[in-house]
């Protein structure tokens, strides 16, 4: 379903134009984006459907002579890998019981 598609069916069922579908939407990704942004709570939920957080993965250190997954008998170098931040979407028990 495209976004076009999606405020469409939203605005029919809900009664609303398309536009203030559309302004809600903003809003809805302006207060995530609020909420999990570096120096902020990390997490935001939408009541029931979806839990969205950060995670943090630690730094990795470089690795000489790991095997090889792709070619088995051969080693390889593994580069160094800095912190990073990555956002990560979980279902909630509502979203769970639709499927």
């Amino acid at each position: 379903m495209t976004k076009t598609q999606m405020l469409a069916d939203i605005a029919e069922s809900t009664q609303l134009t398309k536009k203030q579908v559309g302004s809600v939407l903003d809003a809805l990704e302006g207060i995530i984006g609020r909420h999990i942004m570096k120096g902020s709570v990390g997490a935001c939920t939408i009541s029931g459907l979806l839990k969205i957080k950060t995670v943090k993965k630690p730094a990795q250190r470089a690795k000489k002579n790991v095997p090889n997954p792709f070619r088995p008998g051969e080693l390889m170098d593994v580069k160094a890998k800095p912190r990073s931040t990555r956002v990560k979407v979980l279902p909630l028990k509502r979203l769970k019981d639709m499927v």
